[in-house]
């Protein structure tokens, strides 16, 4: 109970110092081998190095990097075109637009601020000229690109399998219809709130020829998510093969195909690419070490047992669940919040009779809101940056967002099929 105490207490006070999240975990880890005295102090290297030797992790970096060359090299512009000639001419027609780019840009990168940034840069300024309100706007796209993490492939269900053992295959096969669901509920809610508000849609109504015509340039842009989720789910590659896939196909797009991917942008691409990998993989390393220790400790067992002895009631449990894990994400990035929560509350998911697979949608989908809800929502603070406003600006419009996510985590939480169903059909 002693190196339980320490082992959070020390982790509680690094977030209250405003550390960064890797070396909070860090500290803690080592606070908690100094009380315990049953482990050496290479302990923590060991588990680092082990963390980082892993095949399947290979596909984080990948991914990353896949987004960002998309984002470079044109294929984001080829997919706004299809989406606007499709829905644009809709009532809050470019809020459709913009949700249905970052579901087909989700489809790629498997990132949330990635999402934003690469979104956000092409339709924001179109959105504020067209008479939308900025407050909606910049909360719609820091919601929107929440999707980056939900439909496969997606970043933090690679941590979550590899963290728990889980297959990374079936949970993205299980994140397929919570997104579509999660998508086709803001369009609804964008409908109605740009109706209200007087946002029509683009008076340019496009000819089925034109529309074939966009789909035709953006060919190469389309058929991307097809590849990737096709070639994993058919047994041709592994996630990480397919996010070597992804990489190399939008480094042929950008380069090769629509020309738009010049050494600099390439270079630029790298070099975030690199930041955003290194920054995920530190905090990886320390949370494999600290959730080792949680194991060694028993204190895995200890949760699942205080957690189940708060009610008989499955419902109220899971409810519990899934407001530690909204709390959680106001504070804590995806990753290392992944990386902590998933091997204390995956015991308590299986006692309740839930399956790992749709357990690790629950996760993802309820801490996807942390995106956009402060203090830490990182899609906040991209927006922001995207529409050179304050942050209070963006912050003002979320909440009908956080509403709409709640209570569609919480119908995926209560109706497996919407996220077993595709699981279950290739069984």
């Amino acid at each position: 109970m002693e190196t339980a105490l320490v082992l959070m207490g020390t982790l509680i006070l690094g977030l209250m110092l405003n550390l960064p999240i890797g070396f909070a975990i860090g500290f803690s880890s080592i606070a908690a081998i100094l009380v315990d005295g049953r482990l050496s102090n290479l302990y923590i290297v060991q588990q680092m190095v082990t963390a980082s030797d892993s095949f399947t992790l290979i596909a984080i970096p990948l991914f990353i990097l896949a987004g960002e060359l998309m984002a470079a090299g044109g294929v984001s512009k080829r997919l706004l075109g299809v989406a606007n000639a499709f829905f644009g001419h809709y009532t809050g027609g470019l809020a459709t637009v913009t949700i249905v780019l970052c579901m087909f840009f989700a489809a790629v990168s498997g990132s949330g601020p990635a999402t934003v940034a690469a979104i956000g840069t092409m339709v924001v300024p179109t959105m504020l000229e067209k008479g939308y309100d900025k407050s909606f706007t910049l909360a719609l796209i820091a919601c929107a690109g929440s999707i980056g993490v939900i439909i496969p492939p997606s970043i933090p269900m690679v941590i979550y399998g590899t963290t728990t053992g889980t297959s990374v295959s079936s949970v993205f096969t299980a994140g397929i219809i919570p997104g579509i669901l999660i998508g086709f509920s803001l369009i609804v809610m964008c409908y109605f709130i740009s109706r209200k508000n007087g946002w029509k849609g683009d008076d340019n109504r496009y000819t089925t020829a034109e529309k074939m015509k966009f789909v035709w340039e953006a060919k190469w842009a389309l058929i991307n998510p097809f590849i990737i989720l096709g070639g994993i789910y058919a047994g041709v590659f592994t996630p990480t093969e397919a996010a070597a896939v992804a990489t190399i196909y939008a480094f042929v797009c950008g380069m090769f195909i629509y020309r738009e991917l010049n050494i600099r942008s390439l270079w630029t691409s790298l070099a975030s690419a690199s930041m955003t990998t290194g920054t995920i993989l530190v905090i990886v390393a320390f949370a494999t070490a600290f959730t080792k220790i949680l194991t060694i400790n028993r204190i895995p067992d200890m949760i699942t047992h205080g957690i189940l002895g708060l009610s008989d009631s499955m419902v109220v449990i899971i409810l519990f669940m899934i407001l530690l894990l909204l709390f959680v994400g106001c504070f804590m990035d995806t990753t290392p919040a992944m990386m902590v929560l998933a091997p204390i509350l995956l015991p308590v998911a299986v006692a309740l009779g839930l399956s790992p697979v749709h357990f690790g949608v629950i996760m993802v989908v309820t801490l996807a809101i942390g995106f956009f809800t402060p203090p830490l929502g990182v899609n906040l603070f991209v927006a922001s940056r995207v529409g050179n406003v304050r942050m209070e600006t963006v912050i003002a419009g979320v909440t009908r967002f956080v509403i709409i996510m709640i209570v569609d985590a919480v119908l995926i939480a209560f109706i497996p099929e919407i996220s077993m169903f595709l699981v279950n059909l290739g069984k």
